[in-house]
């Protein structure tokens, strides 16, 4: 265990979190099982260091493990964890935890029987950890990271200091909260920026972003989805050519028949193949009143950054705009797809977005959200603020 230890403190020691994650605040640390999911490449592994430095700095009743290590082959969690808190352990944090076999079974299992142990563990988005046939229904508190908003991407190339903004401000006080921002920064100098290369952390390093995008794509298929979805590795190429084949009209209201000829199989399998994307954080699915048992009514890629790495920048500005918002705003709250605008949120507001004017307005609840406004007025909204939601 002592080799753990030292992997520890070697890895708080050379952390770079430039940015505190804004869900390190909303996270109810005094819970004894805390599962964090998030999509491959968001920065589930710093958040989890970012949190172990924060909270505990080195002291040795918190330890980082990563489940990947070859020495859990022949360990068990339970067994570990066991030690670590007759060691005066008291937060075990387990990275990676799907890549260990009965993980569920053994977390629930420290769960009852240690209960002065705290562990928090970090997992695919495409786990399913409260369903009622899983192992840790009742017990775990869950939790999704996302990449960057771009209130924290601004924070970090702009060196400024932006605190979230809820949804029920942005309505009513938007002008006000616009004027304030764009007397320190300009935002729209960053927006595009964000747009193509500001979603994943690992624009911040020396490398081909998009490139660093389409190999995370085939690792969310490759793994999290073929591997936790107990897919074929022969089917593999009917999913990659499924995703591009959103990706080129995205977003669009889905032809399931068409796409179950596009891809060569059948209308069921299609809608499988939708929620497995879906899941694994590559595409969003619109539903009309949240009504998932039936088809989407529309289907859009999760970011706006896939849209641009996986057609390589040749994207309309509309969709790019749309992509955004609906990725921004589905955080947390409730989206759905508008009959008289683009969507509907919260089961009230109508909000369409685009560069132009839009003739008239349905009602006091619509709203226009402009990509190229600064501070807007009464019913137009920038569409740069929704990315201050988180």
């Amino acid at each position: 265990m002592q080799s753990f230890f030292q992997t520890h403190k070697y890895l708080l020691k050379h952390l770079e979190a430039p940015v505190r994650r804004e869900l390190l605040n909303q996270i109810d640390w005094s819970h004894r099982l805390i599962g964090i999911k998030g999509a491959r490449g968001v920065g589930k592994t710093t958040f989890l260091l970012d949190y172990a430095k924060w909270a505990f700095g080195l002291d040795k009743s918190c330890l980082y493990v990563n489940l990947n290590n070859l020495y859990f082959t022949g360990r068990t969690i339970t067994s570990f964890a066991d030690e670590f808190r007759k060691k005066g352990g008291k937060t075990l944090i387990l990275d990676q935890v799907y890549k260990y076999p009965h993980w569920s079974e053994e977390l629930r299992y420290c769960y009852d029987n240690f209960t002065d142990l705290k562990i928090i563990f970090s997992g695919s988005a495409v786990m399913r950890l409260q369903g009622e046939k899983s192992d840790l229904k009742g017990c775990v508190k869950v939790y999704n990271l996302e990449g960057f908003s771009f209130r924290e991407n601004l924070n970090l190339a702009a060196g400024t200091n932006f605190k979230p903004v809820s949804l029920d401000d942005i309505i009513t006080n938007h002008v006000e909260i616009c004027k304030e921002i764009t007397s320190k920064v300009r935002p729209l100098a960053y927006f595009s920026n964000y747009l193509e290369h500001g979603y994943y952390p690992f624009f911040l390093e020396k490398r081909n972003y998009s490139e660093n995008v389409l190999k995370n794509i085939n690792l969310i298929l490759e793994i999290d989805i073929s591997y936790l979805e107990q897919i074929e590795l022969k089917y593999l190429p009917k999913l990659r050519k499924l995703l591009y084949s959103i990706a080129k009209v995205a977003p669009f209201q889905p032809n399931v028949s068409r796409l179950s000829q596009d891809i060569e199989t059948s209308r069921a399998t299609v809608m499988n193949y939708l929620n497995y994307l879906k899941n694994g954080r590559l595409i969003s699915l619109l539903f009309e009143d949240s009504e998932v048992a039936k088809k989407p009514s529309m289907v859009y890629l999760q970011n706006s950054n896939l849209l641009h790495a996986v057609m390589h920048g040749e994207v309309d500005q509309i969709n790019m705009n749309r992509t955004f918002f609906f990725n921004q705003v589905a955080y947390s709250n409730k989206v759905d797809l508008s009959e008289g605008a683009d969507f509907k949120v919260n089961n009230d507001l109508d909000f369409t977005i685009g560069g132009e004017k839009h003739e008239g307005l349905k009602s006091e609840n619509s709203f226009f959200a402009h990509d190229m406004l600064e501070v807007g007025s009464e019913q137009e909204i920038p569409l740069w603020l929704f990315g201050f939601l988180y």
